[in-house]
């Protein structure tokens, strides 16, 4: 085999496919890329068992063939050649004896056989919905802080995507927590209910662009999801089970209603984050009285005390919440002001926007007010 390549486009195609190569295995070959140029088209591939990600790659097909190089070592080396723009060739013979040259630099390398490489599972293109990278990547942006990834329970490091005619709704959560996006599509299409891992949808997340304009078909499967978007595909197995059912805890009822400005709101909790160290689980009490929201946490390193304008409705409150909760879901609102519902200090608040498109459910937690 003997390609050619731009060194920049090369290194594009690497690190996109090496999001799915496992930091740990038991298995060498999963630790390799597969170059593939059996065809008239070169593309690489990554592949960890879970989740697989193909992507063509521009290049020039001197010899055609297939070779599986480990990953770190042929990422570094592409990464630390001259300028981007630099052309690098790499030649193999039929035992995988590998040279990758540019410019003055030559490197030889030991390749493996591209037989033992496990190749992408195989997706009939039956059932799909069609949705703007942006809107993907926001949906994906705006929910899965509130996974937990290293969770013994599966589930809780999902996210349930369902879509019933032209709505695609997208929930995790954590146990503490709960986000809610729906996201209007442009076309009616058949109901689905999955559970994809957390660690699938962002590394997809990382990998798009975020145009508006370029679109990504998403096609389902019994056990698996397909993702397809420009030159690029990933692959991953889904989550079996039957996903946690929220419904009832998503109440509307509420008995006190706040607005707030959301960065004026934000810049104080990130103040108050000061006080506490990581293993200082202190809470931050707001007391909500007519247009104004008292904000104060204690920790063994001092305190802060501030006052936030609002415009309330209902019963005063005093409630108490994880700082870190409340920002995490701050962040994601695109919206310049918040709505905050509450119903008494040992209820969920809710973070939504009047049409629906987000909900965020934090739970309280105990306090002792001092004062």
């Amino acid at each position: 085999m003997k390609l050619a390549f731009q060194k920049e486009t090369l290194l594009n195609g690497i690190n996109i496919v090496s999001k799915a190569i496992p930091s740990k295995t038991t298995m060498n070959i999963l630790e390799c890329i597969l170059i593939d140029a059996s065809s008239n088209e070169i593309r690489l591939t990554g592949n960890d068992m879970e989740l697989g990600i193909e992507t063509k790659v521009e290049g020039s097909i001197l010899e055609k063939g297939k070779l599986a190089l480990e990953a770190k070592i042929f990422s570094d080396i592409i990464r630390k050649l001259p300028d981007s723009d630099a052309d690098v060739s790499i030649t193999s013979d039929d035992r995988y004896n590998t040279t990758i040259e540019c410019d003055n630099a030559i490197f030889k390398i030991q390749g493996r056989d591209p037989q033992e490489f496990s190749y992408l599972p195989f997706i009939e293109k039956n059932e799909y919905i069609c949705i703007s990278q942006f809107s993907l990547k926001e949906a994906v942006r705006q929910t899965i802080f509130s996974t937990a990834p290293n969770d013994s329970n599966k589930m809780m490091g999902g996210e349930l995507v369902e879509v019933k005619d032209n709505i695609l709704k997208v929930v995790s959560l954590d146990g503490h927590r709960i986000s809610i996006r729906n996201i209007l599509l442009k076309h009616n299409y058949e109901n689905q209910k999955i559970i994809i891992p957390g660690k699938t949808l962002s590394e997809i997340s990382k990998i798009l662009s975020g145009d508006n304009e370029k679109e990504v078909q998403i096609y389902f499967s019994k056990n698996h999801i397909l993702f397809e978007f420009e030159d690029t595909k990933v692959i991953s197995r889904l989550i079996e089970g039957e996903y946690f059912k929220i419904d009832h805890m998503l109440s509307s009822d509420y008995k006190t209603h706040i607005k707030v400005n959301k960065k004026v709101f934000m810049d104080h909790i990130d103040r108050a984050m000061i006080m506490i160290r990581d293993n200082d689980r202190k809470p931050i009490i707001l007391k909500i009285e007519e247009n104004n929201v008292n904000m104060k946490i204690r920790s063994s390193f001092g305190s802060m005390n501030a006052n936030v304008a609002a415009q309330k409705t209902g019963d005063d409150i005093t409630i108490a919440f994880n700082p870190k909760f409340l920002l995490d879901a701050l962040r994601v609102i695109d919206d310049e002001e918040a709505d905050i519902y509450m119903m008494n200090p040992k209820s969920p608040c809710f973070i939504k926007d009047d049409a629906g498109n987000y909900i965020y459910l934090i739970l309280p937690v105990n306090f002792i007010d001092e004062d």
